[in-house]
């Protein structure tokens, strides 16, 4: 499965299809996306992938310039097991000018979630 769309329930939880639900059983991390949109990432795909790219010399401009876009309003949590769903934050909600109805698409190992 490479895409889905749902609506957010009344607490801005996102309900993860049940085919996807082991590659987040870890944790998910939710950050901001380069565009308008999110990013979700299964949390071992943060942990083995992104973090080490976001290391680097502390005198590196473009590394500190991604720290900044994927640190900022940055979250961790856990799907809820028995449903599949994960809470989003309203400031990445805001972020992406997202309001009920979302769209998500795998980019790889990560997925984009946006406006409907």
């Amino acid at each position: 499965m490479d895409f889905f769309q749902r609506k957010l329930d009344e607490k801005r939880r996102l309900t993860i299809p049940t085919e996807l639900r082991s590659e987040f059983a870890e944790g998910v991390v939710i950050t901001r996306g380069f565009g308008k949109y999110l990013h979700v990432y299964p949390k071992s795909v943060w942990n083995q992938l992104v973090e080490p790219e976001l290391q680097g010399s502390i005198l590196d401009e473009k590394i500190a310039d991604l720290n900044v876009r994927f640190r900022m309003g940055k979250v961790d949590v856990d799907l809820d097991q028995k449903q599949g769903r994960v809470s989003i934050e309203q400031h990445l909600l805001d972020f992406a000018g997202i309001d009920k109805e979302v769209v998500a698409i795998r980019a790889g190992k990560y997925w984009r979630v946006q406006a409907k």
